[in-house]
C-alpha cells in the first residue's frame, strides 16, 4: 500500500466516525489553545518588561563607575591599579562588544536665557559621542567636534521646559513644565554660572563670587521621558572649566585635586545587546571598576517572567495531555471496533506495518488538525488580550508596556509539531494492539 492510498484511507476512517474525530480534535484544540496562550502572555510580560525599561534609558549603555578613581585608582584582577583617565578609556575601547565610550561628568548648573532661567543637571561628554550613542535631534544638531572647548548645549526635551522667570515664581526645574517652551534654546544665547542667584533680583548678593560663561544651544533632542530628556549636553572639556572655576571659588580661589586629569564616570555604548553582560564582567574582572546597565534590571524581571511563563505554560500542558488521553481512546475504541476490518486487511495480504501506520496517521490527523485550529484560537484570544483584557491582565500579573501577548512564530511552529507528535505518540499503543490482532478472531467478530 503506498503513502498516498494509506492517507486517503486514513481521512475516510476520520470522516466515517466524525463525531468521535470532532470531539477528539477539540480536545487538541483546547489543549494547544491553552499552552500557547499562557506562554504567549509570559513572552508578552518580558516584552512589556522591556519597554518599561527602555522607556528610562538606553539598554545599549553601561555605565562604569571608579568610586574614586581620582584618588589612587581600583585594583584590577591582575593585581595592577587603574585609574579612570584617558589612557584606561582607551583601553576600554578596543574590548570586543564596545562600540564607542566616553568619559563623563555631570554638574548641577544654572542656564539664563534673557528673562529666563533654568537650574539643571548640565552632563559633560566627547562631542563625537553623542551620534555614536544613537541620540537624535528634533531641532538643531548633535554636539560634534566642532564643539570642543566650547559650552555650546544640546538639551533633553523636558529640560527645555523648566526655564521659568525668577521674578515672577520662586523656584523652577522638575514638574514645573507646562509643556510650553518658554525659550527656543536652539540658536539662543545664554549665560552659564554655578551662582543660585544669576538671573534673579538678588543676583551678585551672595558671598561666593562665581564666574559666569557665555553658550549658546545647538539642539533640542527628541526623547520624551527617557533620563536624557532630564539633562543638558555640553563638551566634556568645557563643563571641566566650568567645575574648576565653581570648585575654585567655593575654596576662596584655591585650586583643587592633585593634577592627574581623571574621571569618576565612563559611558559605554554597545550596538550588540547580547554582549552587555560580557563587556561588564571583563571591565569588573580587569579593571575593578562597577558597571551598571538597564540591562541587569531587565534580566531581573525577565527571570521573574520566566518563571510565570513555567508555571502558565505547565497549566496548558496538563489541557494537552488530557487531550492525548483523548486521542488514545479513541484510537483504542476504533480497534475494538474495527476488528473485523483489521482481519479481512491481513487475510487479502496487508502487511502488519500498513496496519500500524494506519492508525499512527490517524491519530496524528487528529494532532495535527488540531493543532492547526488550536494556533487559530490562539491568535485570535491573543488579539483579544491585547486589545480588550489589556488592563485587566497588566493589574493582575504586572508590567506596563503596550503589549500584553506575543506568541513568536517558533512557538506556533512548536505548538504544531507538538500536537502532532503527542497524536502519533497516543496512537502507539492502539496501532501496535492492531497489529497483534489475530487475523481469525478479527473476522470471527461482527
Amino acid at each position: 500500500m503506498n503513502s498516498r492510498d494509506l492517507i486517503e484511507l486514513c481521512w475516510g476512517n476520520l470522516l466515517r466516525r466524525r463525531t468521535r474525530t470532532i470531539l477528539s480534535i477539540i480536545g487538541v484544540v483546547v489543549g494547544t489553545a491553552a499552552i500557547v496562550v499562557m506562554l504567549s502572555i509570559g513572552f508578552g510580560l518580558s516584552q512589556s518588561f522591556q519597554e518599561q525599561i527602555e522607556s528610562f534609558g538606553n539598554l545599549h549603555m553601561i555605565t562604569v563607575n571608579s568610586y574614586g578613581g581620582g584618588g589612587g585608582g581600583m585594583l584590577g584582577g591582575n593585581g595592577q591599579t587603574y585609574s579612570l583617565d584617558d589612557n584606561t578609556i582607551a583601553q576600554m575601547e578596543k574590548i570586543d562588544g564596545v562600540t564607542a565610550i566616553t568619559p563623563q561628568e555631570e554638574q548641577y548648573l544654572n542656564i539664563v536665557a534673557g528673562h529666563y532661567k533654568v537650574e539643571v543637571s548640565v552632563v559633560g561628554i566627547r562631542p563625537e559621542a553623542m551620534e555614536l550613542f544613537g541620540y537624535e535631534v528634533e531641532d538643531g544638531r548633535l554636539l560634534n567636534g566642532s564643539d570642543v572647548g566650547k559650552y555650546n548645549m544640546v538639551f533633553g526635551k523636558n529640560a527645555a521646559q523648566w526655564f521659568y522667570n525668577p521674578r515672577e515664581q520662586m523656584y523652577g526645574g522638575w514638574g514645573s513644565g507646562s509643556g510650553e517652551m518658554l525659550v527656543d534654546v536652539v540658536g539662543e544665547k545664554m549665560t552659564i554660572s554655578g551662582d543660585w542667584t544669576i538671573g534673579t533680583r538678588d543676583e551678585g548678593t551672595g558671598e561666593i563670587k562665581y564666574e559666569s560663561f557665555e553658550g549658546t544651544g545647538v539642539g533640542l533632542l527628541a526623547a520624551e521621558n527617557d533620563e536624557t530628556s532630564y539633562r543638558v549636553y555640553m563638551d566634556i572639556e568645557a563643563l571641566q572649566k566650568i567645575k574648576a572655576s565653581i570648585q575654585k571659588s567655593e575654596n576662596n580661589g584655591s585650586a583643587t585635586g592633585n593634577g592627574k586629569k581623571t574621571y569618576n564616570t565612563a559611558v559605554i555604548y554597545v550596538q550588540d545587546i547580547n554582549k552587555i553582560k560580557s563587556v561588564c564582567d571583563y571591565i569588573k574582572e580587569t579593571y575593578g571598576f562597577s558597571t551598571y546597565s538597564l540591562n541587569d534590571m531587565l534580566e531581573e524581571m525577565n527571570q521573574t517572567a520566566r518563571i510565570i511563563e513555567g508555571v502558565l505554560g505547565g497549566i496548558g500542558a496538563i489541557s494537552l495531555l488530557v487531550a492525548a488521553i483523548g486521542i488514545a481512546n479513541t484510537m483504542v475504541m476504533s480497534v475494538y471496533e474495527r476488528t473485523k476490518e483489521i482481519g479481512v486487511m491481513k487475510v487479502i495480504g496487508a502487511s502488519l506495518g500498513d496496519i500500524g501506520n494506519m492508525f499512527m496517521i490517524e491519530a496524528a490527523m487528529i494532532g495535527f488538525i488540531g493543532g492547526v485550529f488550536g494556533l487559530i484560537v490562539s491568535f485570535g484570544l491573543s488579539w483579544l488580550l491585547n486589545t480588550v483584557g489589556a488592563g485587566l491582565i497588566q493589574n493582575f500579573i504586572g508590567g506596563g508596556g503596550s503589549t500584553v501577548s506575543v506568541i513568536p512564530w517558533w512557538v506556533a511552529i512548536a505548538a504544531l509539531l507538538f500536537a502532532t507528535v503527542m497524536g502519533l505518540i497516543s496512537g502507539y499503543a492502539p496501532a501496535r494492539k492492531a497489529m497483534n490482532l489475530s487475523a481469525l478472531e478479527g473476522l470471527r467478530n461482527d
